[in-house]
């Protein structure tokens, strides 16, 4: 996996803006697309990714610093399956139906998309948010902010595969929580036996840093052009 776009930066030849985007070679998964189309194609170039190689697309939810380099993409690539969150704008939903190969609605109901890739399904009310599940050797959950609470999503996404997250990666959205409040987040993840942590993006400053800490070796810095095999 390769951090395409990220407000922290891993490699001096990207650019850094707000927002998250990252790439499954893997399974040929754009997860995201950052705030800025622009910015999203320079890290993708730097990266060496080929566009023309996607073929799906996972968008977690509808703010703007997700879904920005969206029109980027899909006007290099629109030979693309993309799952959207049934609570994106139902006129952008409408557009994206004629814009690419195939466009999958996704729910509050947890769904096996395709291999061993799956959603959450929706998570929360007032902005609802699916994460991505990788069902491997070492069960994985990528969240784009996780504003549910990445120790909630990490539960759910256990009760979809049925095994354990190992790795948790992406937005945790702990930005503007006190230390007492991490570290509450930080021993129930480690409860429900997560392992390995990218926490990036929104997670914040202090976030980050209470997480290298209390993980240590198991601990893996965000920022645009990071690499994680998982």
């Amino acid at each position: 996996m390769k951090i395409l776009f990220d407000n922290y930066n891993h490699n001096s030849c990207c650019k850094s803006l707000w927002g998250f985007s990252a790439y499954l070679e893997k399974y040929n998964l754009l997860f995201d697309t950052g705030s800025n189309g622009r910015v999203l194609l320079h890290n993708i170039k730097e990266l060496n990714i080929d566009i023309s190689q996607i073929k799906y697309l996972f968008i977690t939810h509808s703010h703007w610093d997700h879904i920005g380099g969206l029109d980027s993409i899909l006007e290099l690539n629109s030979n693309l399956t993309v799952y959207v969150p049934e609570s994106l704008s139902k006129y952008l939903i409408e557009d994206l139906k004629t814009m690419v190969k195939n466009l999958i609605i996704c729910t509050s109901e947890p769904m096996h998309l395709f291999e061993d890739i799956y959603t959450t399904g929706l998570i929360g009310k007032k902005m609802p948010e699916q994460s991505l599940i990788i069902d491997g050797e070492k069960p994985t959950v990528i969240t784009g902010c996780g504003h549910s609470g990445i120790a909630k999503i990490s539960l759910v996404a256990l009760d979809v595969i049925g095994k354990k997250i190992d790795t948790a990666i992406g937005g945790f959205h702990l930005m503007d929580k006190n230390e007492a409040d991490i570290m509450g987040v930080i021993k129930s993840l480690k409860k429900r036996g997560v392992k390995n942590v990218l926490p990036t993006h929104c997670t914040g400053d202090l976030g980050i840093e209470l997480f290298e800490k209390h993980f240590k070796d198991n601990y893996t810095s965000g920022g645009v052009g990071q690499t994680l095999t998982i």
